[in-house]
């Protein structure tokens, strides 16, 4: 496969680029915009790493209104929904519902997923059904699936016997959610026997940390220490860590070098705790999203994520990963050109660090040749434009082809 008139991230020229066997073989510059036979012509679009999207729960995709609405548009009330739900699942009803999701996420670039599926179920009906869909959705995207304990490990009946079974099942990450369990002391429990089950089975780990607009709420510095503690390090992830938006500045200043010592990875999810955090606050209320420049700037590994599609959670959602982009730059406050320049990271290279896939991820020759195309010439536009995903190609395999919408330009009213 040969592409030519490729933009790269953060380059100012031309690219050409060779691919052989589902590899990079070859990346060369051009001088100037050329006419040559080709596979594509990237018309000086930019070609970058596909879409990783590091959280998202594919088990509840597609239910939100089953039974009922979420009327508060708490976190906890989705909880219950989804608990009501989850007595209803099979598992062809959650493989024809995560299959529609994935499709979606696919036709905007996504190439790699890390789902949160929930083990609080006797059954474990979500669990088998998601597992198989890897082999099956292999061709299109990698697809990681974590153990998550919704309603808690200490605080749910049997809830270490579903851990260690959902281990046996197959799943790649260990997950945890010690905010929900009953008491601070089973939070800080939970987190330390994750942190040995993880190790033992050698799976990397994503906790829902400090997911509630409580500043005593301080799950983090646990995981933190444990991962530290263990060696586990950057193949541990704190997920939402909403808290910390709540700390109080001296405490966040003693907490951060335990983070950076500890090498662990965050994600965010936007739209999603925007929405969900500040509902017990009168005004003013507060925006919910973990510190994201702060944690940036500091060195620490963020990505972005959408969460939900369509759940008791979050009744939209539509797979764009640009969008919580987006959202990040103006919640965070993030809006500087140096912010704008490193912003696709949050939902490429950053997302491939948490999934700690980096090894076979990137623009870079002898790496798979997975690759989208932007209809921007570089991050700022794309991210100014919400630009739409033109090409997403999987090891030469075209897996999406768009063409750029075309407006047809209505002549002016008055006449000059």
């Amino acid at each position: 496969m040969k592409i030519i008139n490729a933009r790269l991230r953060n380059q100012p020229d031309l690219f050409t680029l060779h691919c052989d066997k589902g590899i990079f073989t070859e990346i060369e510059r051009q001088e100037a915009p050329i006419e040559s036979e080709c596979d594509i012509n990237a018309n000086q679009n930019l070609l970058c790493s596909p879409f990783v999207e590091p959280h998202i729960h594919l088990d509840a995709v597609l239910t939100a209104g089953e039974p009922r609405w979420n009327l508060s548009g708490t976190l906890f009330e989705g909880i219950e929904c989804w608990a009501e739900r989850k007595k209803l699942l099979s598992i062809q009803d959650v493989q024809t519902r995560v299959l529609k999701a994935a499709e979606l996420l696919i036709s905007q670039g996504v190439q790699y997923i890390r789902t949160h599926v929930d083990v609080t179920d006797p059954d474990l009906t979500a669990l088998k059904a998601i597992l198989p869909l890897k082999e099956t959705l292999s061709p299109y995207l990698d697809l990681q699936v974590v153990a998550f304990p919704q309603e808690g490990i200490l605080s749910f009946p049997d809830g270490k016997t579903l851990m260690e079974e959902a281990i046996r099942l197959g799943v790649d990450v260990i997950g945890g959610i010690p905010h929900f369990e009953f008491t601070r002391e089973y939070g800080v429990e939970s987190m330390r026997w994750i942190m040995d089950l993880a190790k033992k089975n050698n799976k990397l780990v994503d906790v829902h940390c400090d997911e509630i607009d409580d500043g005593n709420s301080r799950f983090l510095e646990v995981l933190a220490t444990a991962a530290l503690e263990t060696g586990m390090n950057y193949k541990v992830t704190a997920s939402h860590t909403v808290a910390m938006h709540s700390y109080n500045n001296a405490y966040c200043s003693k907490l951060f070098r335990l983070l950076k010592k500890s090498g662990i990875n965050f994600v965010s999810c936007p739209t999603e705790n925007t929405h969900l955090q500040g509902r017990f606050d009168e005004f003013p209320k507060r925006r919910g999203i973990t510190r994201v420049k702060e944690l940036t700037a500091a060195g620490m590994t963020v990505a972005l994520a959408q969460d939900s599609i369509q759940d008791p959670w979050y009744s939209l959602g539509n797979g764009k990963l640009l969008r919580q982009v987006d959202f990040a730059l103006h919640a965070c406050h993030m809006m500087g050109y140096d912010d704008f320049k490193v912003a696709l990271d949050f939902i490429t290279s950053n997302g491939a660090k948490v999934m700690n896939i980096t090894e076979r991820y990137g623009i870079e020759e002898g790496k798979p040749a997975n690759f989208i195309i932007l209809n921007g010439e570089d991050d700022v536009s794309v991210i100014r434009e919400q630009s739409e995903v033109l090409w997403s190609v999987r090891e030469e395999k075209i897996l999406l082809e768009r063409q750029p919408a075309k407006i047809r330009q209505l002549k002016t009213l008055l006449q000059h």
